[in-house]
């Protein structure tokens, strides 16, 4: 993941001892959602970098309703907030409008948060339109010396938007998944891996790499994970990747065979 910048990173621990408190008295007073916005549009800028006043759109309409908030940078939408008051606990279906918008116009990522807890999706564009939960945290619970903490911050800053990090940490997450890891472990060359590792112990016995894949989907690997969509999808990126580079070694060993000198007879 990219480093976060000095300035950025101090904005980023400023912040979070600044609005702790702040949303600790808040959550005390239990306030409403008009008030919690205020607060998230308080944030955005103080923390996240945003100009409150030309890079946070309220009231963004969305067929004839509205997300609460957007970021801006330069007319282009970053991501869309959708929040609820301070004490409410969040439901997946309060973002399924603001989700839908974001397919159909091209906007990568929706938030949806009470101030407090905060949930980041990725959108994917397929049909049916499909919505992947990037990172959550508890304000509260955050700590300024904390990598991990301060990495997913950073996804939400405008300085993090304009470099793709939250792109960066999305595509980090996929890979160290338990889906992909799993879609990993029965792929033909692990399989075949482990068959070389298991002759070497017992030469005489023949092993089947389908017999290993059953052990490991069967006996080993969750049935959760195997038969898990986002276990199928990481399977077909790993099957572009492995077809990718067949195709770039092929066209490597042509260009070696075509530069060969040739011997006149």
């Amino acid at each position: 993941m990219k480093p976060i910048p000095k300035k950025t990173l101090s904005r980023l621990v400023y912040g979070i001892k600044k609005f702790q408190p702040i949303l600790n008295d808040a959550k005390a007073r239990d306030i409403n959602e008009s008030d919690t916005v205020v607060i998230i549009n308080d944030m955005l800028s103080d923390i996240f970098g945003f100009d409150k006043y030309s890079e946070v759109t309220s009231e963004f309409s969305i067929r004839g309703t509205y997300c609460d908030l957007a970021t801006m940078i330069d007319t282009k939408t970053q991501y869309l907030i959708e929040v609820k008051a301070i004490g409410n606990e969040l439901k997946d279906s309060y973002v399924k409008q603001a989700v839908d918008y974001a397919a159909n116009e091209g906007i990568d990522w929706v938030l949806l948060t009470n101030g407090i807890h905060w949930i980041a999706y990725k959108i994917s564009f397929a049909k049916p339109i499909n919505k992947d939960t990037v990172f959550e945290f508890n304000f509260l619970e955050l700590s300024h010396k904390n990598k991990e903490h301060l990495e997913e911050l950073f996804c939400l800053t405008k300085e993090g938007c304009v470099k793709s990090v939250f792109e960066d940490f999305h595509s980090r997450r996929q890979v160290l998944s338990k889906y992909f890891i799993g879609s990993i472990l029965v792929s033909d060359t692990i399989l075949n891996a482990v068959k070389k590792e298991l002759r070497k112990i017992e030469p005489e016995i023949k092993i089947d790499p389908e017999q290993i894949k059953a052990v490991i989907e069967n006996e080993i690997i969750k049935r959760e994970v195997i038969e898990n969509d986002k276990t199928k999808d990481a399977t077909k990126k790993i099957h572009r990747f492995v077809h990718k580079q067949q195709k770039r070694k092929e066209k490597e060993q042509n260009i070696i065979i075509g530069d060969e000198p040739r011997i006149e007879s």
